[in-house]
C-alpha cells in the first residue's frame, strides 16, 4: 500500500514537471510578446481599438461591439496557447484595454490559432476545421459582450514599476533618472534600441512573471492532479449528447490543455462515441477555462467578471456544440479521422525553456528572500 502511494506521488511530480516543461517555451514567448506590446505598441491605439478607459477610469466604449469583435478577430489567428496568452492579455489590459475586450481576446486566442486549425484539418477534416474557428470567434464575442453589458468597468491597475515610474519614488531620483536618460539620448542615440529591448525584457520577464507565476503554478498543479488520478478513458465512457457535452465542460475546467494538444484528444473521444459537437465543446472550453486562466481573470478583471466569463463561455460553447451536431446530422456530414498525437518534436527546446523559466523563478525567489 505504501509503495503504491509513493508511486502515485512520483507520478504526480512527473506529470507536474512534464506540464511545466511543455508550457515553458509558450510562456516565455507570451512574456516576450507582452513586453513588446507594453513597450512598443502605442497605448492610444490599444485604447481606441480595444475599448480602453479614459483618464478617470470610466470606459466610454464598454458597451461597444466593435472593440470586442476586433479583439476576437485579432486573437483568433495568433498561435498562442492558454499559457502564453495570459501574459499577453495582462499586457493588453494594463495598457488600457477594456475588460470586455480583454475577455474576448482571452477566449478567442487559446481556443484557436493557425497551428490548431492546421492540425484540426489534418486530424478531423475540413468541416471541423471551418467550424472550430467560427465557433471560437462567436464564443469570444458573446463572452466579451456579456461582460460589457453586465460587468463593471474599473480603472486599469497601474503599473507602478513600468517605464520611468520605476525609479520615481522621489523627485530627486526621478530627475536624476530623466537627466541620465536625456544624456544617453544626446550622446549615444544609436544605443536607444538597446534601452528599448532592456525595457521589453524587464517588463515581460520580471514584472509580469512576479504577477502571475503563483497562479500559473497552482493551475499546473491541479492539472497534474487531474492527469494523475483521472483515468484516461473516463470521459469517453459517457457517450454522446447533452450529458457528454456537460461532462466535457466539467472535465475541461481544471484541465490544462492547449488548442493543438486538445485536437488528438478530441479525435480519440469521437472515435470512442462522442459526437462532433461534444468534441467541439471540449476543444472550446478546455483551452479557455483552465484554472490558471480563471485565477488570472479573477485577479485582473474581478470576481463578477469571472462569473460572467464562465457563464457566457460555457453557454456559447454548448450552443456551438449543439449547432454542429444539428448541422452535421442534417447534411449527413461524415468525418474521416486521422489518429495523431501531440508529440514533443522539439524536446530540447522545451527542456531548455523550462530551465530558463525555472532560473527566472529562482531569481525572483532570491530577490523576495
Amino acid at each position: 500500500m505504501c509503495t503504491v502511494y509513493w508511486r502515485t506521488i512520483i507520478l504526480l511530480i512527473e506529470n507536474f514537471i512534464a506540464l511545466f516543461t511543455e508550457t515553458a517555451p509558450y510562456l516565455l514567448l507570451g512574456m516576450l510578446i507582452a513586453g513588446m506590446i507594453h513597450q512598443w505598441l502605442p497605448n492610444e491605439w490599444i485604447v481606441s481599438t480595444l475599448g480602453g478607459s479614459n483618464p478617470n477610469g470610466v470606459n466610454k466604449k464598454q458597451g461597444s461591439l466593435r472593440p470586442v469583435v476586433t479583439a476576437a478577430l485579432i486573437g483568433a489567428p495568433l498561435p498562442l496557447c492558454s499559457c502564453s496568452v495570459i501574459p499577453v492579455a495582462m499586457g493588453i489590459r494594463r495598457s488600457g484595454a477594456s475588460k470586455a475586450s480583454t475577455a474576448s481576446f482571452l477566449v478567442s486566442t487559446p481556443e484557436t490559432g493557425v497551428d490548431s486549425i492546421g492540425i484540426t484539418y489534418a486530424l478531423m477534416g475540413l468541416p471541423m476545421a471551418i467550424a472550430r474557428p467560427i465557433a471560437a470567434i462567436v464564443s469570444a464575442i458573446i463572452t466579451g459582450m456579456t461582460i460589457a453589458i453586465w460587468g463593471k468597468e474599473e480603472p486599469v491597475k497601474p503599473d507602478t514599476n513600468s517605464g520611468t515610474s520605476r525609479c520615481c519614488h522621489a523627485k530627486s531620483n526621478c530627475s536624476s533618472a530623466v537627466s541620465t536618460i536625456a544624456d544617453t539620448e544626446q550622446h549615444a542615440p544609436k544605443q536607444d534600441w538597446l534601452i528599448s529591448i532592456k525595457a521589453v525584457l524587464s517588463y515581460g520577464f520580471d514584472k509580469l512573471l512576479v504577477d502571475f507565476i503563483k497562479w500559473l503554478l497552482i493551475g499546473l498543479f491541479f492539472a497534474a492532479i487531474v492527469l494523475t488520478y483521472v483515468p484516461s478513458n473516463w470521459m469517453a465512457s459517457y457517450g454522446s449528447g447533452p450529458l457528454a457535452m456537460l461532462m466535457m465542460v466539467v472535465i475541461s475546467i481544471p484541465m490544462y490543455i492547449c488548442a493543438t494538444a486538445s485536437t488528438p484528444v478530441a479525435v480519440g473521444l469521437m472515435v470512442a462515441g462522442i459526437s462532433p459537437g461534444s468534441a467541439l465543446v471540449f476543444m472550446l472550453t478546455g483551452p479557455a477555462t483552465n484554472i490558471a486562466t480563471l485565477m488570472i481573470i479573477k485577479n485582473e478583471l474581478g470576481q463578477r467578471e469571472l462569473i460572467l466569463y464562465l457563464i457566457a463561455l460555457i453557454s456559447s460553447a454548448l450552443l456551438a456544440g449543439w449547432a454542429v451536431d444539428v448541422i452535421f446530422n442534417y447534411y449527413d456530414i461524415s468525418m474521416q479521422f486521422a489518429h495523431g498525437s501531440h508529440d514533443d518534436i522539439i524536446g530540447s527546446v522545451h527542456q531548455l525553456s523550462a530551465l530558463v523559466l525555472f532560473g527566472l523563478m529562482i531569481w525572483q525567489a532570491i530577490k523576495w528572500l
